[in-house]
C-alpha cells in the first residue's frame, strides 16, 4: 500500500525557504526540516551570540511543526543538532536537555547526533532537524 507524501505548513514556525517544506509526512514517518533560531512572527533571526536561547527557540519551532502534524516530542525518534563550534556544546546540551526532557512523558528520550559544521547564516549558532514516527 502506497502512502501519499504530504507537506506540512504552519504559521507557528518560520516560513520555509521556497526550496523545501517545513516538514513532510509519508505514512507514519514525519521528517521536520532543519530549523534555526528564527521568530515565526517576524521571520527574524533572534538571540545573536546566545546558543542556549537559540537552541530553545529552534526546538519551539520544531515543536510547532510537530503539532501541525498532530505529533509531539513523544513521537520523535531522532534529532540531529548542528553547531558551528564545539565551544557551544555544553550550553546547547543544557538547553536541549531541559526542553526535550520536559516534553517526553514516557521518559524515553529521542536518539540524537550532534555535528559541528558551518551553517547557512552567520547569526545561526545552531540548527536542528527531527524525525518522528506517528501511530496513525
Amino acid at each position: 500500500m502506497s502512502h501519499p507524501k504530504t507537506a506540512l505548513r504552519t504559521d507557528a514556525a518560520p516560513a520555509p525557504a521556497h526550496t523545501f517544506s517545513q516538514g513532510v509526512r509519508k505514512g507514519p514517518i514525519l521528517q521536520v526540516s532543519g530549523q534555526g533560531p528564527v521568530d515565526p512572527d517576524s521571520n527574524a533571526y533572534v538571540f545573536p551570540g546566545d546558543v542556549r536561547a537559540q537552541t530553545t527557540r529552534t526546538l519551539r519551532n520544531i515543536e510547532a511543526i510537530l503539532a501541525a502534524a498532530g505529533a509531539s516530542f513523544d513521537d520523535v525518534v531522532m534529532l540531529r543538532v548542528y553547531l558551528t563550534t564545539r565551544d557551544d556544546f555544553a550550553a546547547m546540551n543544557e538547553a536541549y536537555g531541559e526542553f526535550v526532557s520536559a516534553r517526553v512523558a514516557g521518559g524515553v528520550l529521542p536518539a540524537r547526533t550532534t555535528v559541528f559544521t558551518g551553517l547557512p547564516r552567520e547569526e545561526m549558532l545552531v540548527e536542528i532537524d527531527a524525525m518522528a514516527v506517528l501511530d496513525s
